[in-house]
């Protein structure tokens, strides 16, 4: 897949392969929630007869491979076109770059303030953050055993957030007002040498997981993006059944058909338990009432992660396909 034909990918089919369908549609014109930040109400908006897109929430836009950069964070024009080559199943050669016009010295000094600096990693502790998470069904002591507060400035300005690690040392970040991703984005792996791993898109889900105690004793994949699947292949590979928590929607659908394609039935669909609803978190949501999350096995209590949150660290680590912790 080379520049040019990446450059001719609608943005909306972009999107929609990454699970984003507009709210609402006029002639030349969707909105959406923005795939780049937590909203309610849709402000990020594509122009399909143009090929732009204009998130009023943040005021930035651009094209194809801005948006590219937005979601996986990055700066890098090669990093935005292997990201979107990712998501097709492509590759782009490493010359292709040269294609790439100079952009004018605004852009420039945009992309310079657009990095994250003055970054910090500390023990999840603020009471806005844990907040967010309870208001998705997280308890403090399920969140504090997988996620860290990263703090940081971007844009010019401070922010902070809940941070999931992934195997490259980035962080998926989020927060009542933001989905962002630290660079480098990548998969995330909690392995405790199980012949079972369960794999999830997001770590929202995967920690919902955790609440449900739907089982134990199991390794985990989180994608952080389905246009990920196919770096988690090095770790998939050695499990005998990989149990899948995807979003019931077209990109999941679309990831569940490419992890048959090579596992075949290695795979479980685990979608049924949740019918009805967009995913996992969605599900813990809508069944089980703010501040009375139950487990449906008893893995885990609750106290027992609120005491104990770092020995539970200590078990499942971040591990690469060669055993190696992070």
């Amino acid at each position: 897949m080379d520049i040019e034909m990446i450059r001719g990918i609608p943005i909306e089919e972009f999107l929609s392969r990454l699970g984003h369908e507009p709210v609402r549609r006029h002639g030349d014109e969707c909105w959406y929630s923005s795939p780049c930040r937590e909203e309610r109400t849709p402000s990020f908006h594509v122009n399909t007869r143009k090929g732009v897109w204009h998130d009023f929430g943040t005021g930035h836009g651009g094209d194809i491979f801005t948006l590219a950069g937005e979601i996986a964070g990055t700066d890098s024009f090669m990093a935005q076109a292997r990201f979107i080559a990712g998501v097709y199943g492509g590759t782009v050669p490493g010359h292709a770059g040269k294609a790439r016009v100079k952009e004018g010295t605004r852009t420039t000094r945009r992309k310079e303030a657009s990095r994250f600096e003055e970054v910090v990693r500390t023990p999840l502790a603020s009471d806005a953050l844990l907040g967010y998470l309870k208001g998705r069904g997280i308890p403090a002591g399920i969140a504090r055993a997988n996620c860290e507060e990263v703090r940081f400035r971007l844009y010019g300005k401070r922010y902070f957030a809940v941070g999931f690690r992934n195997v490259s040392g980035g962080y998926e970040l989020r927060s009542r007002f933001m989905k962002w991703c630290l660079p480098p984005k990548d998969i995330s792996v909690i392995g405790g040498g199980s012949l079972t791993c369960n794999l999830f898109e997001g770590f929202i889900d995967y920690l919902s997981w955790m609440v449900l105690g739907i089982n134990c004793g199991e390794d985990h994949v989180v994608l952080n993006s389905v246009a990920l699947a196919e770096r988690a292949f090095p770790y998939l590979d050695r499990y005998g059944r990989i149990r899948c928590y995807l979003d019931n929607d077209d990109a999941g659908k679309r990831t569940l058909a490419l992890l048959r394609k090579r596992y075949g039935d290695r795979i479980d669909d685990c979608s049924d338990l949740y019918a009805g609803c967009k995913d996992l978190n969605e599900y813990l949501e809508s069944n089980f009432p703010p501040g009375e999350k139950y487990l449906l096995q008893t893995v885990k209590t609750r106290n027992e992660y609120e005491n104990d949150y770092e020995q539970e660290r200590a078990v499942r680590p971040c591990v690469r396909p060669d055993g190696h912790d992070l």
